[in-house]
């Protein structure tokens, strides 16, 4: 080769290079995706077939947690949640892990690069023995060398695609865990504060029959009531007794599983804001239905996981091309070591190899078909996401409704047992009726209190119902 033909190598090579990195980025295989369609209704089905939707206003779901559970203690809750839960640490964890998987698939579209040198150094001695010379020896070598195969088909460039989807999907998974935290740390507050209020209720009560045990006793030792009367009074007295034991144990051991959502050891936990349990506000702003695409992190999660199975397919059809490695080395030396980097010094390039597979038993087909079932699965998984936060929706608003309407229907209840209780006593007092009517009555109005705050629970945990429904919380 002339000087003038190895100087034009360098322009020819770049020129050629500049081609070859064109097509390859132009060329592919495999579906480009496409987002499933799907059919959002236009208004979310409400409590009795109302239509709810707030059109293009503020989403509840759109406010941050803090400006939706107003209690400080609630709010000192969630936050440590979100910092030391061992779910969302782990969540955190594999977001991480699967950015490194992203650095590693990635780096398969980029050339290795490799150096080295050798060196050899020898003194013979100044004396000529057995007839070989004499003196001092010295070689080396220095030489790099790359490989790279380029991405003709897109295989490493739908890898890497997949990839990213993945890790999309491992962000939406762990913006999902933060939301499920919000509202389980919430859910357990809220039933805290319900059993205080129960337990509440129940020493009250013990109190207060207690005090009428006492009376009877008096009354049935002067033989003014009989015995029968003592014992029914009794009766009320255990069976408010026998509901504190029961509720302090329910107490202690949800402090326990609250603890565990915050990360700590088991112990006790602040519950004592008196308005944990108050009336939910009505017509909260829910946006649109379609919104729910791109605000609930389950549903993007599973378009993520979709997009990634779509981006498999490519792989697998790329797997049915040629692949085209490309290895290159040079290198200079000499017979000392002050020629290694003589210009003059040879160097000495390498070439490519081309392989393809012609026959592997029909795992290439197997692959191909296992990745276009995988997508179909993942279209049905995405559907039947999209579908359960419109139910989900729904179920909340009805809740939020009814819940209202029980706990309003519950309160009248509660005053009617309140009333019939205080008559009853007057009845018997007054020697008109026997001690079973106030038992009676008595009994049904301690049922009646304690299921009125199982109803304010229930009336509180229909507004995190809803704020989950539609996504709010994962920020």
């Amino acid at each position: 080769m002339n000087s003038t033909s190895f100087k034009s190598m360098p322009t020819v090579m770049l020129v050629s290079v500049g081609s070859l990195l064109i097509l390859i980025a132009g060329c592919r295989v495999g579906p480009n995706y496409v987002r499933p369609p799907v059919t959002a209704p236009e208004v979310y089905r409400g409590a009795d077939e109302a239509s709810v939707s707030s059109g293009d206003q503020e989403s509840f779901g759109d406010r941050k947690w803090a400006q939706v559970f107003h209690e400080p203690e609630l709010q000192d809750l969630i936050r440590t949640a979100l910092e030391n839960n061992y779910d969302v640490r782990i969540a955190a964890q594999r977001v991480l892990e699967a950015q490194a998987q992203l650095r590693i698939i990635r780096s398969q579209q980029f050339p290795t690069v490799s150096v080295g040198g050798t060196g050899i150094g020898a003194d013979l001695g100044s004396s000529v023995e057995n007839g070989l010379p004499s003196g001092t020896v010295a070689a080396g070598a220095f030489n790099l060398s790359a490989a790279w195969t380029p991405d003709f088909w897109g295989l490493y460039r739908r890898q890497t695609e997949a990839q990213r989807a993945q890790l999309l999907a491992q962000v939406w998974a762990q913006r999902a865990v933060r939301l499920t935290m919000v509202q389980q740390v919430a859910t357990a507050y809220f039933h805290l504060r319900s059993l205080d209020e129960q337990l509440f209720i129940a020493k009250q009560t013990l109190k207060a029959r207690q005090e009428s045990v006492d009376l009877t006793r008096t009354l049935e030792s002067g033989g003014s009531v009989p015995l029968a009367d003592l014992r029914q009074a009794e009766e009320l007295k255990y069976a408010a007794s026998v509901q504190v034991p029961q509720l302090e144990q329910e107490i202690q051991q949800e402090e326990n599983a609250l603890r565990l959502l915050l990360g700590q050891n088991p112990g006790p936990v602040t519950h004592s804001d008196a308005n944990a349990l108050a009336p939910v506000p009505q017509d909260l702003p829910v946006g649109l239905p379609s919104r729910l695409l791109e605000r609930r992190p389950d549903i993007l999660q599973a378009e993520q996981q979709l997009i990634e199975a779509n981006a498999r397919i490519g792989v697998a059809r790329a797997q049915f091309f040629p692949q085209l490695s490309i290895t290159a080395a040079g290198g200079v030396g000499g017979s000392d070591f002050s020629t290694i980097f003589d210009p003059d010094s040879r160097l000495i390039f390498g070439i490519g190899a081309l392989t393809q597979l012609i026959f592997e038993g029909g795992k290439l087909r197997g692959q191909l078909q296992l990745s276009e079932e995988t997508k179909k699965e993942m279209v049905l998984n995405y559907e039947k996401a999209v579908a359960g936060a419109f139910r989900g929706a729904s179920d909340a608003l009805i809740a939020v409704k009814k819940q209202r309407a029980t706990r309003e229907e519950q309160e009248k209840l509660v005053a009617a047992a309140e009333d019939a209780t205080r008559l009853a006593r007057i009845r018997y007092q007054g020697g008109a009726t026997s001690y079973l009517e106030v038992l009676t009555t008595d009994s049904s109005l301690f049922t009646a209190q304690l299921n009125l705050v199982t109803t304010r629970e229930g009336e509180a945990q229909s507004l995190v119902q809803l704020y989950e429904a539609l996504g709010g919380g994962w920020e």
